[in-house]
């Protein structure tokens, strides 16, 4: 395991990181590849990380979590993220978009039963947002809840959902409303998985085997009692999850640009040219140089925007931002510099580099693109332009 090292780390923090890279050594690194090269869905593995209160470290031991802040977590998904970018991605969508937002959100049903089964893997659990229309704007979505006597009936699509092949449960956000109300008329529900929802599989690039799909409602029905939140309240729930995504989005990036440097050091330990050892040339020397002090600048900016969060810091939802902008920009350059590093080894289909590579460029994606963060920023910013 990379030894970190930070001011904002207690003895708590290290302790937690070793035993989820205990758990990840004998859980996680046995299936990596498969989860990569068969878009191998890891039902087992998850269920395990839940038994041992790691899927949703922030939520109480009561709920089938760990006790940590927004920080532990990031750290947990970091550790994750060095064997399984996959796997780190799954952590975040089953732990702080969904079982967290019914934990925050939900009404008492929906905490005490579905909180702690999500929590330790029973449940699996999927955030419906992003539609064929509207991924940035999510804001202009179009799938629908209709009052229809007592009830609410729900039809349309979503697309790139996580999970959403193998979901048990799903958090929907819905229009309630005219469109031209945008955010105002978005309402949350919790839809069980039933014969009404169809679910189709999408083949990405880069972390597989996380079940994505477009899911189609067809007339499901849904009643007050499944509302998350409150009515027309769905946008504000489903940035605040987002804005923890973000962190986690970081986490996942700085675990797969750590597993890089691992991957290159490596390499041009053991690989000799021009009759020497590579890690003696003066411009290898430079490069892991340069990628450590990145690296470094990286993890105190993720752990910042964590800690901003942990302390309720009135511009954590901004440094969030921040984190992911930045981040996913230096993490990347950093998986490049690494791919450069081992030549044609890192480019290879077999090599661990071309999985980093692969599944690091979804990160300046998910949760919010790079133009989505620089348009938080700018906004944040803007109340200090006048």
């Amino acid at each position: 395991m990379i030894s970190v090292k930070h001011p904002l780390l207690t003895k708590d923090h290290e302790r937690f990181m070793e035993l989820v890279d205990e758990l990840s050594k004998r859980f996680i690194e046995p299936v990596a590849d498969k989860i990569d090269r068969e878009n191998y869905y890891p039902r087992e593995v998850i269920r395990e990380l839940g038994e041992n209160g790691i899927l949703a470290p922030v939520m109480p031991r009561e709920y089938g979590g760990y006790g940590m802040d927004i920080l532990g977590t990031a750290l947990s998904i970091e550790v994750i993220s060095r064997y399984s970018g996959s796997m780190g991605i799954l952590t975040e969508v089953q732990g702080f978009l969904v079982t967290d937002a019914f934990y925050t959100y939900g009404n008492k049903q929906m905490r005490e039963e579905l909180v702690p089964k999500l929590a330790r893997g029973e449940l699996i659990g999927s955030f419906a947002l992003s539609e064929p229309c509207c991924g940035s704007d999510a804001a202009a979505i179009e799938t629908r809840a209709e009052r229809r006597g007592g009830e609410w009936v729900i039809n349309g699509k979503k697309m790139w959902i996580t999970q959403g092949l193998y979901a048990d449960v799903y958090i929907v956000f819905t229009r309630t409303g005219p469109k031209e109300a945008r955010h105002k008329a978005v309402t949350a529900f919790l839809l069980r998985r039933n014969k009404c929802i169809e679910a189709s599989p999408i083949y990405v690039m880069g972390i597989r085997g996380t079940g994505t799909s477009e899911l189609t409602f067809n007339d499901c029905v849904v009643g007050d009692d499944d509302i998350v939140g409150k009515p027309n309240e769905g946008f504000r729930i489903a940035m605040e999850a987002l804005n923890l995504g973000r962190i986690a989005v970081v986490s996942v990036t700085l675990g797969l640009a750590e597993a890089a440097l691992t991957e290159a050091l490596g390499w041009v330990k053991n690989r000799r040219a021009f009759n020497q050892q590579l890690s003696d040339l003066e411009w290898v020397q430079f490069q892991l140089a340069d990628i450590m002090a990145y690296m470094e600048t990286m993890r105190s900016i993720v752990y910042d925007a964590a800690s901003r969060f942990d302390r309720k810091y009135e511009d954590y939802y901004a440094f969030a931002s921040i984190a992911k902008l930045t981040s996913v920009l230096i993490g990347m350059d950093i998986i490049r510099r690494a791919v450069q590093l081992t030549g044609a080894y890192g480019v290879w289909s077999n090599s661990k580099l071309n999985r980093i590579y692969r599944d690091a460029k979804l990160m300046e994606i998910g949760e919010g693109t790079n133009e989505v963060q620089r348009m938080v920023i700018y906004k944040w910013l803007s109340k200090y332009l006048g």
